[in-house]
């Protein structure tokens, strides 16, 4: 199978070319950049030199669908809804990574994204891509829509408790944390090293962009979840998310128990590791790689269960899940070039 990144100059556009260029079903035939036409990779990404060859091309729609089978498209919000449709419609299958095509409702998307949603069609056709829970057949399917970084951890941490019941559905509270490179790769106030080193900064209180991402998808799993409280903070490192979840238990329930649960849950998907009763994870320990790491216990004095879910945003929260998608889609094993070791220390 051959493959098209458009995005390749940024983070997510890089680690699908790092992931790809390895991958053993199929090659990357070429990738595409809003700039930089005719230059190198390694002219944005000097740890490329003398690994990956290819120059950034325009991207040409009519040429690319001539010679791939697979778009990958890592943009900014709005790009992908403009060139999607036309790919769609000579036979190239697409996976999205911007998120243009998570939020089913246009007015929601609008509300959130400040942007003219995508066409109510395809918004309708796309899969949401949440690897370990998508419950439909994607050999015939020709869009996925890949989470945010920031909803995979949440999702991850939360669907056997939503969708047991086990919590309040108003009492849901995540208390989200990501690395500068969550940010992308253009510069800022916001991500300059003075502004972040040594410094803990919330942003984006009551108004995050993932927010309807993550209530979209936890009111699928059970209708009476209500609005979630969603708080993200940047901390001083370059990768990693750790959502730390709180919620009021339903009933009395043990610590042990909710560990047998999540385990129950995920005993088949290889990418979710859960930890042992009184134990958590730490975002050095899914560094570089394509797991998420799980830990959950209660608490009998509040009634509250905790959940802390860590992942690699760039990877498992981006180009490793849009990869583990692909694989699904073409009936590959999902750990097809993606069964690597976290990087540690």
């Amino acid at each position: 199978m051959k493959i098209a990144i458009i995005g390749a100059t940024g983070y997510g556009g890089a680690e699908l070319v790092r992931i790809l260029r390895q991958h053993p079903h199929v090659s990357i035939h070429s990738i595409h950049a809003t700039s930089l036409h005719g230059e190198l990779l390694s002219g944005s990404f000097p740890h490329m030199q003398d690994v990956v060859h290819d120059r950034l091309q325009p991207a040409d729609v009519e040429k690319l669908a001539k010679e791939v089978d697979i778009v990958f498209t890592a943009t900014p919000s709005g790009v992908a809804m403009k060139l999607a449709p036309q790919l769609l419609d000579k036979g190239v299958k697409v996976i999205d990574l911007s998120g243009d095509y998570r939020i089913i409702n246009q007015d929601v998307y609008e509300k959130w994204y400040g942007i003219e949603a995508a066409d109510r069609h395809l918004l309708n056709k796309a899969v949401y891509g949440l690897t370990e829970w998508i419950d439909v057949d994607l050999s015939d399917k020709d869009l996925i829509s890949n989470p945010g970084c920031y909803p995979t951890s949440a999702l991850l941490g939360l669907a056997p408790l939503v969708q047991e019941k086990l919590v309040d559905e108003e009492s849901i509270v995540i208390d989200a944390k990501t690395g500068v490179s969550g940010a992308g790769k253009g510069l800022s106030a916001a991500t300059h090293f003075s502004e972040t080193n040594e410094n803990l900064k919330v942003y984006k209180v009551n108004e995050h962009q993932h927010t309807p991402e993550v209530e979209q998808m936890l009111k699928r799993w059970n209708a009476r979840v209500g609005a979630v409280t969603f708080t993200t903070h940047l901390v001083p490192m370059t990768r990693g998310i750790m959502s730390t979840i709180y919620a009021k238990a339903t009933e009395e329930v043990s610590a042990e128990k909710l560990v047998e649960l999540f385990k129950e849950s995920y005993q088949d998907d290889y990418f979710i590791r859960i930890r042992e009763h009184g134990q958590f994870p730490s975002t050095k320990e899914v560094h570089g790689s394509n797991f998420c790491d799980i830990g959950v216990t209660y608490d009998e004095r509040t009634n509250r269960v905790t959940v802390v879910s860590v992942i690699d945003n760039l990877v498992k929260g981006a180009s490793g899940q849009a990869v583990q998608n692909m694989n699904k889609m073409l009936g590959l094993d999902e750990k097809t070039g993606l069964d690597f070791m976290p990087v540690f220390p």
